[in-house]
């Protein structure tokens, strides 16, 4: 090891929560058309803040 990779991964960590907290939330989706709905609004909402658009 040359000690250039780092010991902590809370980047990536902290890169998918938002993904897993969607997640939980599709889990209740009662149709396909509804997690869909949801899908793409997740989709609309993360491109939104990948460009540092105001989400609200």
């Amino acid at each position: 090891m040359d000690g250039k990779i780092p010991i902590s991964n809370n980047q990536a960590e902290n890169a998918i929560r938002p993904f897993a907290v969607w997640r939980r939330v599709w889990l209740f989706a009662d149709t396909p058309e509804g997690a869909e709905s949801s899908a793409i609004a997740y989709s609309i909402v993360e491109t939104a803040k990948a460009n540092k658009l105001n989400i609200f």
